[in-house]
């Protein structure tokens, strides 16, 4: 008896130790794969989204080259409420590194104004309107449709970046041939207002209107 007892317990010890080590690492394993991947990988896109720095260009030049635009077709318009909206992956914005917060009174809200001074010329801009309406699939009147910065020059948009540039369509209802006029331009100009007057920051009016501009105001509690 004494022998017998004394022969197995260290190879049933062993066993139960390994035994019992193999089952906490996968308790532990299987408590980690209950995670949804689809949380998991949701989760990392937000977070990587989130307070995601907008780009800096180049800023104002003296003179402007034609920017290469998109690849014809690659770019897709989004809508909201029936308005146009770009496509983040092609015109995600872009910042001018000349209009910082600590200068604003010398730059976008000095007297006199400030976009007609950095602004590119029609022809550069016009080259450009041709190849970015191919990027997006744009089919309709170009006269109708605005080569738009989407953070604007007073908003200190960078004035020639790629990334900043999208054919903007004519908002719904819009009568054929009668020019732009989009409901873009008198929220980009409240933000200005707002920004000038200390109401909000720079960065936070650069921000919302990258995010969604149909929404800019609101969420800045501006509308």
């Amino acid at each position: 008896m004494r022998s017998a007892r004394r022969a197995v317990p260290p190879v049933l010890l062993a066993c139960l130790l390994l035994a019992g080590c193999s089952s906490v690492k996968l308790g532990t394993s299987t408590s980690s794969a209950n995670q949804s991947p689809a949380e998991g990988a949701s989760g990392s896109a937000a977070q990587a989204g989130a307070g995601k720095p907008i780009a800096v260009g180049a800023g104002p030049q003296k003179h402007y080259t034609v920017q290469q635009q998109p690849a014809a077709g690659s770019c897709h318009y989004r809508y909201e409420h029936g308005e146009p909206l770009e496509d983040p992956k092609c015109t995600p914005g872009a910042i001018s590194p000349a209009v910082t917060q600590a200068n604003l009174k010398s730059t976008i809200c000095r007297k006199g104004g400030y976009t007609s001074g950095v602004r590119p010329s029609a022809y550069v801009t016009g080259k450009e309107k041709k190849l970015n309406a191919a990027s997006y699939g744009y089919t309709g009147r170009m006269g109708d449709a605005e080569m738009d910065h989407l953070i604007s020059l007073q908003l200190g948009g960078d004035p020639n970046d790629a990334r900043n540039l999208w054919v903007e369509p004519a908002d719904p209802g819009h009568k054929k041939g009668a020019g732009v006029n989009n409901k873009k331009d008198p929220v980009e100009t409240k933000l200005h207002t707002a920004v000038c007057a200390g109401q909000v920051s720079l960065s936070a009016a650069q921000k919302a209107i990258v995010a969604d501009w149909t929404t800019a105001l609101t969420v800045l509690h501006l509308g």
